[in-house]
């Protein structure tokens, strides 16, 4: 390429080419494409998911008609009165004083309106020991956290003063503010730790610190270039927080990984006695190469989540497959620039102590210790399959009794906050009295005697069907004509029985009462509601999402491999790794085994948007080791090794870099694991184990067991399959590296398997 003399195929090899020899101009071009995303992005603003478009069906529509109707619900908030020893009751003169004193102490700080006592709205247990004050916060409800705190501190004030009394206040905005205060941080602090542990990683594994900065380095400019595109693209899809959190992950994953495997290439070129120029040449068409077989294949199985139907799920899916695609781009494009312009001050700030470990080591780029490994695997090939396979199919068994739930506040928070031993109260005290279910009524007239029978008739009926134990509380909007009716449900906390609660007014209740006046709209929101919808709704996607990305997945390492049997394995392969995540989230999570070693504890449940995601997100990041190794085997193959002389090759050439880009995924990961929130271990904990299974069990034992089982089977294709593009663009290391003067008429050629 250098001298323009040899002409290679493949469009990774090719813009490798261009930027090696166009380095000031990839590299310009590269600052340019990142300044003026993150500039147009930023002057576009991001429209974030509206909370109306969050969800389908009911709770889409009650939330459309709120918003339709330009009403702006205020934050509740409750503040329960309780006797500690059972001896005052509500009807006592202590009681009455103390519901008294925190009726004037938060209407005195001005920021609440519509205060109603138990005595008026009947929310008195029926023990008669509990009693709850209610009150809206005045201004919007998305910012009443910020205005909560006197309110926070004039209910503390009375609960000083009345000793013998439980005083504790909880609703939006006071939950708002306590996880603000305790949590607000802590995903910023998982995301700025995640550089310096890839740095340090990086660093170990390269052991000089520009080479290690590269692959950060290039991660943080992808990740910048695609929140500056989020903000663009959010005007046709909106985006959201969550799906930036998502982005920011996975953008650190390949950016690292895309870069690693690259730089890994030309340092093991250049370290086997060839030129600079050379060892550039042939990394970009062979790990180049890979990289984009990877990252098409990663931005297929992201768009998956593009099919759910979840505005949430479909920002996150468009927010990664756009970081993986940049990623991949600014890694055949600009990297191989970099490293033209660099040479060899690429091994500039060596570590010592790395350095004469690395002297001592055997320089050809292979593991020591894989290679042991490799030795037995490939010896005993039949004991191999079956005992990992055989391991991982225990791993993955407690999958089959996964239960997937959103998770109530005391499971996501355990009893580590006091307003979580609040709520507990609440709902023991007034069974779902503090989710209550929200039935949005719409009609022509709201105040028609038709409707204002319905009405009756519903709260009625919602008590006694046995939905509710009550009090149903209805609140009306003459100008808007909309109905709003609150029905704590049975079952409380326990979503199982409210859910249960919840069918009978949707499917019993409200057909019976205003499902029999025409023109009303009724339907029913609310948390219980959200959570059953939401799992509705999943449960719905899982077959086409599933589908999809296995289907694609297949079709592209058919085409990049020309294999119908790589392809085959491929897939086999990841949905086992997949298969053991998932194994792993239901007897930590669900069932509590060993779920103290990881700060956690059983909660009878796995978060129900986990799956779908660990799925997507694991078979994307799987195929990064898979195709780098089956990639290597290929090569080796074509350069005329024997099938198993080329899987020993792959395996323990890839077994470094493969290694390292596990350890830094594993230890990102693994810092989400630690966070307080219940969801978030669950995902940092499912993410690390499935990565370090994939890149171990996978990658070094059943992968190459398989192969060496398959032998020369292993590059089949059938003679129907003929016809299919061609996309594997194979060129030998010595093929590039050795320019010919005159190329033969058949220059290019694929090496045939």
């Amino acid at each position: 390429m250098g001298n323009g003399e040899t002409r290679v195929r493949g469009l990774a090899a090719r813009a490798g080419g261009w930027s090696a020899r166009h380095r000031w101009a990839a590299v310009g071009i590269w600052v340019l494409f990142v300044v003026l995303a993150m500039g147009l992005g930023s002057a576009a603003g991001r429209v974030d998911v509206a909370d109306s478009d969050q969800l389908k069906g009911e709770t889409h529509t009650a939330a459309r008609i709120i918003e339709d109707a330009g009403i702006e619900e205020p934050a509740a908030e409750t503040v329960l009165i309780q006797s500690r020893d059972g001896g005052v009751k509500a009807t006592d003169p202590e009681f009455r004083a103390a519901v008294t004193a925190v009726v004037e102490a938060v209407d005195a700080t001005g920021e609440v309106t519509d205060i109603t006592t138990p005595y008026d709205t009947k929310t008195i247990s029926e023990d008669g020991r509990s009693a709850l004050v209610q009150f809206d916060m005045r201004g919007e409800s998305d910012t009443a956290g910020e205005r909560i705190e006197p309110v926070l501190k004039a209910v503390e004030d009375v609960q000083q003063k009345h000793e013998s009394l439980r005083i504790e206040e909880i609703g939006g905005a006071s939950m708002m503010k306590t996880f603000d205060d305790a949590f607000g941080d802590d995903f910023q602090k998982a995301e700025y730790s995640a550089v310096p542990v890839a740095l340090g990683i990086l660093l170990i594994a390269f052991g000089a610190l520009v080479a290690a900065l590269l692959p950060v380095l290039l991660a943080i400019t992808a990740i910048m270039a695609t929140m500056g595109l989020m903000g663009l693209v959010s005007h046709v899809m909106p985006m959201s927080e969550t799906a930036n959190s998502v982005m920011l992950l996975v953008g650190l994953a390949v950016g690292v990984d895309y870069c690693l495997f690259y730089l890994r290439r030309e340092r093991e070129e250049r370290e086997a006695g060839r030129d600079a120029q050379t060892a550039l040449r042939v990394a970009a068409a062979t790990s180049g190469r890979a990289i984009i077989v990877s990252g098409v294949t990663v931005c297929v199985a992201m768009a998956g989540m593009l099919f759910t139907g979840l505005a949430e799920f479909e920002a996150m899916g468009l927010a990664s497959l756009m970081v993986v695609a940049v990623a991949m781009v600014g890694s055949v494009t600009v990297l191989p620039a970099l490293l033209s312009l660099l040479g060899g001050r690429v091994e500039k700030g060596r570590i010592p102590f790395l350095r004469r470990r690395r002297r001592q080591g055997n320089g050809s780029g292979e593991s020591q210790f894989w290679t042991a490994v490799l030795r037995g695997v490939l010896a005993r090939p039949v004991v191999s399959v079956v005992v990992a396979a055989g391991a991982l199919l225990a791993i993955a068994a407690p999958a089959v009794g996964m239960k997937t739930q959103n998770l109530t506040l005391d499971q996501e928070f355990g009893d580590s906050l006091p307003i979580v031993q609040t709520y507990n109260r609440v709902n023991e005290a007034f069974p779902g009295g503090s989710e209550p279910a929200e039935v949005v009524v719409k009609a022509d007239d709201i105040n028609a005697p038709e409707v204002r029978s319905a009405l009756a008739d519903f709260r009625e009926q919602a008590v006694g069907s046995g939905a509710s134990r009550g009090p149903v509380e209805i609140k009306l909007d003459d100008a808007e004509n909309v109905a709003f009716v609150y029905v704590p449900l049975v079952g409380g906390s326990d979503l199982d029985k409210a859910g249960a609660s919840l069918d009978k007014l949707r499917d019993q209740v409200r057909p019976d009462t205003l499902g029999k006046v025409d023109g009303v709209q009724a339907p029913i929101t609310g948390g219980v509601a959200m959570s059953k919808d939401f799992n509705d709704q999943l449960v719905g996607s899982v077959v086409p999402v599933f589908v999809f990305v296995v289907v694609f997945a297949f079709l592209l390492m058919l085409l990049s491999f020309r294999s119908l049997t790589i392809a085959v394995t491929s897939i086999v392969l990841n949905l086992l790794s997949v298969g053991a995540a998932y194994g792993i989230l239901v007897a930590v999570f669900q069932h509590g085994w060993g779920a103290s070693l990881v700060g956690a504890e059983g909660v009878g449940a796995v978060v129900s948007w986990l799956p779908l995601f660990l799925f997507v997100i694991l078979f994307g990041l799987s195929m990064d080791y898979h195709v780098f190794v089956v990639s290597r085997i290929r090569e080796a193959r074509l350069r005329g090794r024997t099938t198993r002389d080329a899987i020993t090759h792959g395996v323990v050439t890839t077994a470094g870099v493969v290694t390292s880009a596990a350890v830094i995924m594993v230890a990102v990961f693994a810092i989400f694991g630690t966070l307080s929130m219940q969801s978030m271990k669950q995902m940092g904990v499912g993410l690390a184990a499935a990565v370090l299974i994939d890149a171990t069990i996978i990658r070094g034992v059943l992968l190459p067991a398989v192969m060496a089982l398959l032998g020369e089977r292993n590059w089949y294709l059938p003679k129907w399959l003929h016809r299919l593009p061609d996309l594997t663009h194979d060129e030998s290391a010595e093929a590039v590296a050795q320019p010919q003067p005159q190329p033969p008429a058949v220059e290019g050629e694929r090496v045939g398997v």
